[in-house]
């Protein structure tokens, strides 16, 4: 049977992996591989869910009340907001809207797993800088790696898959080697678990507004729990995010992700009180490994990060045979999410077994 002629795809598109998801969990494991919030929604979540979303009709293809709801929570105008499905989709339409053939991005490695694809889809060219000691971010060598065909430069923090913040002074001091007509995304999708007092926030010191340059990316994934409904914002100048607005897809938003933001900001409080209960996980995870001997870089996310380096495969195995599915980066580092309580115990005999 001869192959079809199939139509030309651009070789770089073709080279690219595909998005990996973490790995699903059956009923008798725990899923410690996406960074999910392993509370079940509030109910009154749910209710919003049940009695407000109509399924019929269209959603608002600019999430007007939710905007308008994020607007009064941090002060801005609700143009000054850019809502979309994740953050991941925010940071594609503004990749896609600066950067083209011939430009660049900057981004530390490792980090986000989506961050390589983003200048590739776009045309342009993606530089990773390394991270420093400790799994940090290395904001000297990422200014220095800017050139005249930067055009992006994106910081996570806390940073996934390793966890640890970047500071308040680090960022300023960094902002000021930035130049003004290079966009810097400020990736904190993590930002609701950090508890360390010297951490930036982007929203909290409103740096989108001494430095017009900054976009600001949250997300209801994580803290919120809504990683089904798909759904993230950004804060920043209007016409810096009138370039996302512009390349991003029509009624991605549904109305349903809508409702339940909402819904999920009118419960801050008690959604607060489940984050706290993560937290205190995080750090009785993070002290029972190191009592093990293992260097586990200092987590301010939801997650810990293992450095097993050319055993990574063989570890995460071990985990999987006992019932902890992980997130394995091959030949670096497994990545486990902090879930439920039950699984603690669990993660730690595997982490002493597999020392």
């Amino acid at each position: 049977m001869t192959e079809p002629i199939l139509p030309r795809i651009r070789p770089e598109i073709a080279a690219l992996p595909p998005y990996r998801q973490g790995k699903q969990a059956g009923a008798d494991a725990f899923k410690l591989s996406s960074n999910e919030n392993p509370f079940e929604p509030l109910p009154s979540v749910v209710e919003a869910l049940q009695h407000t979303t109509p399924v019929n009709r269209y959603p608002d293809a600019t999430a007007g009340a939710l905007r308008a709801r994020l607007g009064e929570k941090y002060g801005v105008a609700s143009d000054a907001v850019h809502v979309a499905a994740g953050s991941v989709s925010i940071l594609h339409q503004l990749v896609l809207g600066t950067s083209s053939v011939g430009d660049e991005v900057v981004y530390a490695w490792r980090s986000f797993e989506a961050y390589p694809s983003l200048p590739l889809v776009a045309g342009a060219t993606g530089v990773q800088v390394p991270l420093a000691a400790g799994a940090r971010h290395d904001l000297d060598a990422m200014a220095d790696a800017i050139t005249d065909r930067t055009r992006v430069v994106i910081v996570c923090t806390p940073n996934n898959p390793t966890g640890p913040i970047v500071t308040t002074s680090e960022f300023a001091a960094f902002l000021e080697r930035v130049p003004q007509d290079v966009l810097v995304i400020l990736d904190e999708a993590y930002a609701e678990f950090v508890t360390a007092p010297d951490a930036v926030d982007g929203l909290k010191e409103r740096i989108f507004e001494t430095h017009p340059n900054v976009v600001v990316l949250r997300t209801f994934s994580k803290a919120y729990g809504l990683a089904g409904l798909r759904v993230g914002y950004a804060i920043g100048h209007p016409r810096v995010l009138d370039a996302a607005r512009t390349t991003g897809i029509p009624l991605s938003v549904t109305s349903a992700a809508e409702n339940a933001a909402i819904a999920s900001l009118d419960a801050e409080d008690e959604l607060m009180q489940r984050v706290a209960v993560i937290v205190e996980r995080r750090d009785r995870l993070v002290a029972g490994l190191r009592e093990l001997g293992w260097k586990v870089p200092d987590s301010q996310s939801n997650f810990v990060w293992l450095r097993t380096k050319e055993r990574t495969d063989e570890i995460a195995e071990a985990f999987v045979a006992a019932g902890l599915i992980v997130r394995p980066f091959s030949g670096d580092g497994i990545r486990i999410s902090v879930g439920e309580e039950q699984s603690l115990p669990k993660v730690l005999e595997v982490a002493a077994s597999v020392r």
